[in-house]
């Protein structure tokens, strides 16, 4: 079983290559398997390195607030999860 998960590109960091946050953490990205011209602000679905697509933001948003109910993503300006 794979899992992507929604994250939000804050900076572009080179060819083909972004810099993606979600919950406070911030990772470098391959955008070589994206079809669609991605930009700061734009929602991706990230596995393994490599962002696999544009996501809508409600939907991104949707999904990291699924993800912080689960217990496996901070909540909006709430604590850290439990490791």
């Amino acid at each position: 079983m794979c899992l992507a998960i929604p994250a939000r590109i804050v900076a572009m960091s080179g060819e083909g290559m972004a810099q993606v946050e979600v919950g406070g953490i911030v990772k470098e990205v391959s955008l070589a398997l994206v079809d669609d011209e991605v930009t700061i602000g734009d929602y991706v679905i990230v596995h393994v390195g490599f962002a696999l697509s544009r996501l809508d933001p409600e939907e991104a948003e949707e999904t990291l607030q699924l993800f912080a109910e689960a217990g496996a993503l901070p909540a909006a300006g709430g604590p850290e999860p439990l490791q």
